[in-house]
């Protein structure tokens, strides 16, 4: 294999550690290309700072929030999250507020990946390894992606956490030392307490060790003792039980090393029991029908089953991908996907440890059939393939032209190469903030209304940050969106004002009671069998509802318009088949031309002004009715409405401040979104309103 040697260039710890930190900088340095190109601008500042980009980091901010106001009475709050322990520990220690905190820290602890790459490199016996894989492997489009600035979630640490582990199994077996082993049960432990659903990725990690030591050598005593260590760190039982026992062990290898390995089978017969016996292999089922099960899901209600539509269904992190995007999202580009792989291959031809590191190559290729979330977790086995390439070129190019020179100029202008679509990449990314500065101040002006006691209801996608704004109570966000818990709040946005108003109620009393399926509850209170003719019923004012306990807030945001549609398919279905309704017909356009006579709408969709007609590709028909709104200069909504054909079933609504054009059907036209955020018109006897802003509205149900 000497064709496949690249030469042993271990610099010295102090020079390692003075490259590793220029490389850090380079990482945060990147990143900051955000703020510059956002910073200042006062829409997405809150507080004097930039506001975050993801919406699932406000559940975390909420934690940090609370455990920095020493308020632990809210049970939906994460202080108990590591996220938020950490994220309190920084603003209590550091002269920043949380607000920059949070916006800062997916740059500084995400760019921590260059430490295992480059001790991986190092470890190997070539430090350049390390280095090359750390300057690429840190700005690679997906890990930017989830790592940016602003995007404060688990992600920042994510991919950090098992590189540590891998390292320090790496270690352990190339040293022998049991020392290297305590690296990776440390970021074993912290990774389960940072990131839920890591265990699938740990304990795929520890199963490729343990293979890969009992091939290369089943009948070391010390092999059962690591087994053992492993087995009690994946083990479901309180982690301050776990640390006490892995130091037991540790100082008892130290102290008595003959004779605990004479009993090391009994130990690790002890601690594998622990581990499958304290239900450590559940987390693997959940995590599967999470992200591969994406059909309606069903729920057995006794002798009834209901049907709900899936999120999983509409969320892009858990479809397929194209291949372009695939090999983009790993290596920047396909050619560098490409030149990635026969690097690894070669590189674990070369360093046959490095076997190790395909559980997360294999989690990140998922990414091609099963979501681009997963991408991420390929990128630094590949950066290091891509490395091990470069290094390999440079050198059979320096033996074949005998010049030193060729193979650290071939190197950087493989680097340039690796790095230019990437960095290009971090310019365009222009990910706006979640929430612009006049919807936040909605929220704000809300939270002084209400109470905290109160329930404030609107799509899942927004939950976190209202929660966050508000500190009232929600019943969906980023982590309560299944189709049982989605149906209501659809329902209520998409039917008319009564039926709403209805379920509103509903929904709020009986989350309240608790107890399994809301509907099922609701079915079996009201003595009604068929879920289909419940929801009819629901449209009458007579309808009987149970005692209020709390006020209910409505927000309804002009942004939710752009995922209408996907909000109308969690209520559109039978519940008793799951087949799918009638599709209502809604089209929104920002883009148009207006000649005069004929408003081209995009799409084959075009407005003849003269007759009221509309043409949809083939189909020429009447409107209804053309909706015009404009807001007066006082900030009141004007509704100008003029009728064409009363027996069609679409009308057009033109909303003028936002140059934006509807079309729809009755079904959405009538529905209490459209009617009280677009049009204002609601029923006075239910709803009153409490903010009216051209960014959100804000209802009071009133029964």
């Amino acid at each position: 294999m000497n064709f496949l040697d690249i030469g042993n260039n271990k610099l010295s710890l102090k020079a390692t550690l003075l490259i590793m930190l220029a490389i850090y900088i380079f990482s945060i340095a990147c990143r900051m290309i955000w703020v510059y190109q956002f910073g200042g601008i006062d829409t997405f500042m809150w507080n004097s700072e930039l506001m975050i980009n993801t919406n699932d980091g406000y559940f975390f901010a909420e934690g940090a929030r609370d455990i920095l106001a020493n308020d632990y009475s809210d049970m939906r709050s994460p202080t108990y999250s590591l996220v938020s322990q950490v994220t309190a520990f920084f603003v209590k220690i550091l002269p920043f507020s949380l607000e920059t905190v949070i916006l800062y820290m997916p740059a500084y602890l995400s760019s921590l990946i260059i430490i295992p790459i480059v001790f991986i490199g190092r470890t190997l016996g070539n430090s350049y390894l390390g280095f090359i894989a750390a300057l690429i492997g840190s700005i690679v489009w997906s890990y930017y992606n989830r790592t940016m600035v602003g995007y404060y979630d688990t992600d920042m640490l994510n991919i950090v956490f098992p590189m540590f582990i891998l390292l320090g199994f790496i270690q352990t077996i190339i040293y022998k030392n049991i020392k290297f082993l305590l690296v990776s049960l440390i970021f074993i432990l912290g990774y389960s307490e940072w990131y839920t659903a890591s265990y699938s990725l740990i304990l795929a990690l520890v199963v490729s060790f343990m293979l890969y030591l009992l091939f290369k050598n089943r009948k070391e005593k010390e092999n059962f003792l690591y087994f053992s260590m492993l087995l009690i760190a994946l083990a479901n039982i309180f982690i301050w039980i776990k640390i006490l026992i892995l130091i037991g062990l540790y100082v008892a290898f130290y102290r008595y090393k003959e004779k605990l390995l004479n009993y090391v089978l009994y130990i690790f017969t002890l601690s594998l029991l622990v581990a499958i016996f304290t239900g450590s292999l559940n987390p693997i089922l959940n995590n599967l029908r999470l992200y591969f099960f994406r059909e309606a899901m069903a729920i057995d209600i006794e002798n009834l089953q209901l049907h709900y539509f899936s999120v999983t269904q509409t969320v892009r992190e858990a479809g397929k991908i194209p291949f372009e995007v695939f090999a983009n999202r790993i290596s920047g580009s396909e050619i560098s996907f490409f030149i990635s792989i026969i690097g690894y291959l070669l590189l674990i031809i070369r360093y046959p440890i490095m076997l190790l590191g395909i559980p997360m190559l294999g989690l990140g290729f998922l990414a091609s059939s099963s979501g681009l979330r997963f991408t991420v977790y390929a990128v630094p086995i590949m950066a290091l393939g891509f490395a091990y390439m470069l290094l390999l070129l440079g050198t059979i190019l320096e033996k074949q032209i005998d010049n030193k020179l060729v193979k650290p100029l071939s190197i950087i202008i493989g680097v340039t190469l690796f790095l230019y679509p990437n960095i290009e990449h971090i310019i365009g990314y222009k990910v706006p903030t979640v929430f612009k500065k006049d919807e936040v101040h909605v929220l704000t002006e809300l939270k002084k209304k209400a109470s905290k006691d109160d329930y404030i209801l609107t799509w899942w996608d927004y939950g976190y940050p209202l929660r966050f704004y508000t500190n009232m109570n929600t019943l969906v966000d980023g982590g309560l969106h299944s189709g049982d818990l989605n149906f209501p709040i659809s329902f209520l946005l998409m039917n008319n004002q009564i039926a709403g108003a209805n379920m509103a109620r509903l929904d709020v009393e009986y989350t309240k009671k608790g107890g399994g399926s809301i509907i099922k509850n609701i079915l079996q209170d009201y003595n009604m069998s068929n879920p289909n003719r419940f929801l009819e019923s629901l449209s009458s004012l007579e309808f009987s509802l149970p005692k209020k306990t709390n006020d209910i807030y409505l927000y309804l945001p002009d942004r939710m318009l752009s995922i209408f549609p996907t909000v109308n398919l969690f209520s559109n279905l039978n519940l008793l088949t799951g087949k799918r309704k009638k599709q209502a017909f809604f089209y929104q356009t920002q883009y148009f031309k207006d000649n005069g006579t004929i408003v081209n709408l995009g799409n084959g969709v075009l407005f003849y002004k003269s007759n009221g007609k509309v043409k949809v590709g083939k189909n020429l028909v009447n409107l209804n009715k053309l909706i015009t709104t404009e807001y007066t200069k006082d900030g009141k909504l004007n509704v100008k409405s003029k009728t064409f054909d009363p027996f069609s079933d679409l009308s057009l609504i033109y909303m003028k401040n936002y140059n934006r054009f509807i079309l729809l059907d009755k079904k959405m036209l009538n529905s209490l979104f459209i009617q009280l955020y677009v049009l204002e018109n609601y029923n006075q006897t239910l709803y009153e309103p409490v903010i009216l802003t051209p960014f959100a509205k804000v209802f009071k149900l009133k029964i």
